[in-house]
């Protein structure tokens, strides 16, 4: 009997269970690999839906299908039941049980209760693990002590194909004591935590460990959808497989120089504007971190920022510039420029994706509404909204773009405006992303607030590395 995960109207093609659990485990390896945790995102996509292995959901899938008769005692109505049939449950607990027990300080349920998290919430958006029901107690918990009658850990074991259990052994064999996905995790948990009790600092620490595990939560959720989306609709598989994984840096840096070489200088401050660009440019061969810009409005700060930033990912082998505006007002315009920079008609894919809530509907094509999903473009152009919400909403559309934030380079402009109620997190996520994502972040604007030096920063601040422009007080004479 083939396990079905989904159908497919067109053609009436089915997906199994195997196909999708290692499809999605093999995508959701391939993103953790960006923190080096192949083997955790690995289990996480092989695990996420493990519970289509019972019974109750494929009757659910085969009712859907029209392959039980609707006087069948199996038969379940689909619309009545779509989205009710748990199926998220069982591989929570597979992965909790499996780990739990390791340790003599609780470091395997540590690692067991953050992936089994990941996977229990991977269609509702992360569980609150602190929220609790009046009459059900820890909401978490509850799951992961789900009985088997509802959760049907023990029956997808059984019903389970053995290349998955294959796969799963091997990943949970123990080796000189613990499977090696555990040590693969707790040498990325362990330094999160602080090196000692004296050191250590509570609240940063706790948010770097959630952090961590909404950026793993990212991953599934980004390659779930994916590989679900591709096998519904197989030419988005096409166009996928039809970009390379790192763009060539050396075409875009190439027009872009092409470009300023066009610029003329007709007065003062068109020598401090290439002056600002030069700075940039020295600086962007430098080690990665937190950098800052600080040029006024009418100093070339688009065309500067983005030449450091090309020659920057080049160096680095960065996956994607982004751009975070706080206005929608002026994101269009610097949108403009930046495509007319690199841009080149005969380009089969776009270099550039422009997300924000003013993007008409006639002006996005198939293709850029497929990468807004997941902000797959080698340079994104967006708002600070959209940017925190990937960092912190609720659900699960805006976190899977989340991952796509490590090994790339993050320029904000005007980062003065940064809400003040989310500065302390802002600063969190940020020092996460360049600490352990290998991004590196540049700060414009010619007014720059002290996220270095904030009160009570025993919350959170930001590290920075360094300032690009080589003359501030001239510059902001301008």
């Amino acid at each position: 009997m083939a396990f079905i995960a989904h159908h497919r109207d067109t053609d009436l093609q089915v997906q199994t269970v195997a196909q999708h659990l290692s499809e999605t485990g093999d995508l959701c390896r391939f993103f953790a690999k960006k923190l080096n945790l192949e083997q955790t995102g690995l289990i996480l996509g092989l695990l996420h839906d493990f519970g289509k292995y019972s019974q109750a959901f494929q009757n659910y899938i085969q009712s859907a299908q029209g392959l039980i008769d609707p006087d069948d005692v199996c038969f379940v109505d689909p619309k009545a039941n779509k989205g009710k049939i748990d199926h998220a449950t069982a591989g929570a607990q597979y992965l909790y049980e499996a780990l739990k027990n390791y340790g003599a300080l609780g470091q395997g349920e540590l690692c067991g209760q953050l992936l089994a998290l990941c996977i229990a919430s991977h269609h509702s958006g992360l569980i609150d693990v602190l929220a609790a029901d009046f009459n059900k107690g820890n909401v978490f918990d509850t799951r992961i002590q789900k009985p088997e009658d509802k959760a049907h850990l023990q029956e997808c074991r059984n019903n389970a194909d053995p290349e998955i259990i294959n796969r799963l052994n091997e990943l949970l064999k123990p080796t000189d004591g613990a499977p090696e996905l555990l040590k693969e995790l707790l040498q990325k948990i362990f330094p999160l935590l602080g090196s000692s009790h004296e050191t250590a600092n509570t609240t940063i620490n706790s948010f770097n460990v959630g952090f961590l595990t909404r950026f793993l939560f990212s991953c599934l959720i980004d390659a779930d959808r994916l590989n679900s989306a591709e096998f519904s609709e197989p030419r988005r598989l096409q166009e996928r497989l039809s970009r390379s994984v790192k763009p060539d840096w050396n075409i875009a840096i190439t027009r872009l120089e092409n470009k300023l070489t066009t610029f003329s200088i007709r007065n003062p401050i068109d020598t401090i504007r290439r002056n600002i660009s030069l700075d940039c440019l020295k600086k962007a061969h430098e080690k990665q971190g937190i950098y800052s810009l600080t040029v006024p409005t009418g100093g070339g700060k688009t065309y500067a920022s983005l030449r450091y930033a090309l020659h920057h990912a080049k160096q680095h082998q960065c996956e994607h510039v982004f751009y975070i505006i706080p206005f929608t007002s002026i994101i269009e315009q610097n949108a403009q420029v930046i495509r007319e920079a690199i841009e080149h008609p005969d380009d089969i894919h776009p270099w550039v994706l422009e997300h924000h809530s003013s993007i008409e509907p006639e002006y996005q094509t198939w293709q850029s509404k497929i990468c807004a999903e997941n902000w797959d473009t080698p340079i994104v152009i967006t708002t600070m909204v959209q940017f925190l919400e990937a960092l912190f909403s609720g659900g699960t559309k805006s976190v899977r773009r989340l991952h796509q934030l490590a090994n790339s380079v993050l320029i904000f402009d005007e980062i003065q405006t940064l809400p003040i109620n989310c500065t302390h997190l802002f600063c969190n996520a940020l020092n996460f992303l360049v600490e352990q994502a290998n991004s590196t972040a540049l700060l414009c604007t010619a007014t720059q607030p002290l996220l270095n030096q904030l009160d009570n920063n025993e919350k959170g601040q930001l590290t920075l590395t360094g300032e690009l422009a080589s003359n501030v007080a001239l510059y902001l004479m301008i």
